[in-house]
């Protein structure tokens, strides 16, 4: 099965037109033909089933037969995470989260950041991709990246942590969680949160927590955070 995205659909529509761009893909590469099912969905929870009626490269056509809402996952996860110095490793992380499930991931830049800025719109491709891949209906939300700073000035619901390398208290961010509950996680870059971001985040309500004994990359961290979030609620 192949699953197609496209925010403007909604379920109250009967017909579809398809951007050039993709009904070229449609039509001349994966060469579909009229009366070809396709599956649609438009990244917040609908899953459209269609038929083509006009294959054309230019406009390919669809009726919409069925839109059904797909469940919401039980939990809510918000991964704010440090890009990393080497961008392919911050996409492989988006791409294996929104395969594993994930609601929201912020860009952070932290004192200790070595990559300062990333391509939003580079990012949303890649987790449109990951959703499509995943036959998923619910698109991760991609925030603008922002300082550790101003992240820190935003309201942030349900259990928050942050992921460290320093010493001092921390427990295991397994024993924290909780099944069904909204989480947000903070994980810094490759040289680890600055002392006095640590303080300012304690004071913000965040609980300081170890994913393990390991020393872990900022990718395999983020990863290893959802991945214990996703077996909690599985």
């Amino acid at each position: 099965m192949q699953l197609f995205y496209n925010p403007e659909l909604n379920p109250n529509m009967s017909h579809f037109t398809f951007s050039q761009e993709e009904s070229k893909h449609i039509v001349k590469v994966l060469r579909k033909q009229k009366e070809d099912m396709l599956h649609i969905t438009n990244g917040s929870g609908y899953w459209f089933e269609s038929r083509i009626i006009a294959a054309d490269p230019k406009k390919c056509g669809v009726v919409i037969i069925s839109a059904l809402k797909k469940p919401e996952r039980p939990y809510k996860l918000h991964i704010a995470v440090a890009p990393t110095k080497m961008m392919d490793r911050f996409e492989w992380f988006l791409e294996k989260a929104t395969e594993i499930g994930i609601n929201e991931i912020t860009p952070i830049f932290s004192e200790n950041s070595e990559r300062r800025a990333v391509k939003q719109d580079r990012l949303e491709k890649v987790v449109q991709a990951a959703m499509k891949q995943s036959l998923q209906a619910y698109l991760p939300k991609i925030n603008s990246a922002v300082s550790f700073k101003d992240f820190m000035t935003s309201s942030h619901q349900g259990d928050c942590f942050i992921a460290h390398c320093k010493e001092g208290d921390k427990t295991s961010l397994k024993s924290r969680l909780t099944p069904k509950n909204e989480v947000t996680i903070l994980i810094g870059p490759e040289g680890d949160f600055s002392i006095l971001e640590i303080e300012l985040a304690l004071k913000k309500g965040f609980v300081p927590v170890t994913l393990g004994e390991n020393r872990l990359r900022t990718e395999t961290a983020a990863l290893v955070a959802c991945t214990m979030v996703a077996l909690l609620n599985t």
